[in-house]
């Protein structure tokens, strides 16, 4: 079968490998849509969060359908339409799906019945691809306290997590922001029911207190990780407003006027992964009908999926890359 393979950083290849072997307690997947995430990337170029070794199939953002079962294996038929978290514990050691195990982007692979999840017959298989992002957004919010229709929350970011952080505020019915660079990533935003303005521009500060009486942000989830806009986050809030931080930035050290946690009596939090939220995400795509759809700007097929990480590196030309193996 084909799959994608990392051979060593900035090595990728499609190849054709073994089928996988399957456990009792596994099931074997038929891949549909998967995901490319900024994490793929720091995958492919050697400095994940997490020791890694190669060669490694990428892919902890996908969808597919059940097409084997496993002797000791409950819950689960074939044909089953279903989706698998990514940090997932085995007996050795806890794992990262797709970064420290194989993951799915291949034709079939075999995952752990334990680390799944069906899917709603309203949620297609390309929405579905985007669950686990979308957990991210939800979590963030979250710990956040969640939001409603007398909010107005700022989005700082309108890359993949930024937007679909967005599009759960808005399904929550809040008033949302994205701030961003990118006049492409704004229409999107635009499109998901949310707000798109220019974080370069001088009076964006300006610009979200006019529309919050003066007030400033109930809400305020930084999810770029870029420098500049984690310097302003505490610009956009209310006094007793909360803020959670999901953009990953390690290593780097930013100026922040800490003071102003004080002075505005914030509640300030970190965000990193999904804990114990995708069955309330999934039922919360599924209920509330959430159009993903324009936040995923380009499909390539598994053939050309080295292609697909060389086009999505560049960061104007697309939102969400999808591999779709058929």
């Amino acid at each position: 079968m084909k799959a994608l393979v990392f051979e060593s950083p900035e090595r990728p290849i499609v190849a054709d490998v073994p089928m996988p072997a399957m456990k009792d307690t596994e099931v074997l997947v038929k891949s549909v849509a998967i995901g490319i995430c900024h994490s793929d990337y720091e995958l492919l170029g050697g400095r994940y969060i997490i020791p890694i070794s190669y060669p490694v199939t990428p892919g902890h953002e996908w969808a597919g359908e059940i097409v084997e079962v496993g002797k000791a294996v409950k819950g689960y038929s074939v044909g089953d339409r279903v989706v698998g978290e990514c940090v997932v514990r085995t007996p050795e050691r806890l794992h990262h799906f797709g970064f420290s195990m194989d993951g799915a982007d291949r034709e079939y692979f075999a995952v752990e019945a334990a680390w799944l999840h069906k899917l709603p017959d309203a949620i297609s298989y390309k929405t579905a691809a985007m669950i686990e992002p979308f957990t991210c957004g939800f979590y963030a919010l979250q710990r956040a306290g969640g939001t409603n229709a007398s909010e107005t929350v700022v989005v700082s970011g309108g890359g993949p997590i930024g937007l679909v952080t967005a599009a759960a505020a808005v399904g929550m019915g809040a008033r949302v922001i994205v701030l961003d660079p990118i006049a492409s990533r704004r229409d999107v935003a635009a499109r998901i029911g949310a707000e798109g303005m220019d974080p370069t521009s001088e009076s964006v500060i300006d610009q979200v207190h006019d529309l919050t009486d003066g007030a400033g942000a109930d809400v305020v989830i930084e999810a770029s990780g870029h420098d500049a806009s984690l310097a302003n986050v505490f610009n956009y809030v209310r006094e007793e407003g909360r803020v959670t931080m999901v953009g990953i930035s390690i290593g780097r050290k930013v100026p922040v006027v800490l003071g102003d946690i004080q002075m505005k009596n914030l509640k300030v939090n970190g965000s990193i992964g999904s804990p114990g939220v995708w069955p309330a995400a999934i039922r919360f795509i599924e209920r509330t009908g959430l159009d993903l759809s324009p936040i995923q700007t380009h499909d390539f097929p598994l053939e050309r999926a080295d292609e697909a990480f060389a086009f999505g590196k560049d960061p104007t030309g697309s939102i969400k890359i999808t591999i779709v193996p058929e």
